[in-house]
């Protein structure tokens, strides 16, 4: 009668002789957890200063609509006081928008900064991991090489 193979036998041996580095994918991972918290505050400082320039907006708004909401002694005085309120608001909204802008400015810069970091730091881990992987290999190739 025909024996069958033992695979497990024959896969140990195989995953044996290709030994894997787990260094590099814990310095991956470490990368990649740095990377992410170094992002994780680029956006926590942005909407912190968004939320600064949103609180800001509000407080104005208000303070300027307290001064529509007295009481005129004349109808014009209410024309007058909606048209001054329009023309803060116009000159407020610029302000602010233009503030957000260099929020969105400067997240788009400190993200670029980041990401050109973070690829100069994989592309060095990935060359390293690939020529310590093919020394290992080109080792094990030899041994089984001049084992037969």
């Amino acid at each position: 009668m025909a024996n069958t193979q033992d695979f497990t036998a024959m896969m140990k041996d195989m995953m044996g002789a290709f030994p894997v580095d787990t260094a590099a994918m814990e310095d991956a991972f470490k990368t990649t957890a740095t990377l992410n918290e170094k992002l994780s505050t680029v956006a926590i400082d942005a909407a912190t200063k968004s939320s600064e320039i949103s609180t800001k907006w509000t407080k104005d708004t208000l303070s300027k609509m307290s001064d529509i909401s007295k009481a005129k002694a004349e109808p014009a005085d209410y024309a007058k006081a909606m048209t001054d309120f329009a023309s803060a608001q116009a000159e407020m909204a610029a302000e602010h928008m233009a503030a957000f802008a260099e929020v969105a400015k400067k997240v788009q810069m400190d993200t670029v900064e980041l990401m050109m970091a973070a690829g100069k730091d994989f592309s060095e881990e990935a060359t390293a991991a690939v020529k310590k992987a093919t020394a290992e290999a080109t080792a094990t190739a030899k041994k089984a090489a001049t084992a037969k």
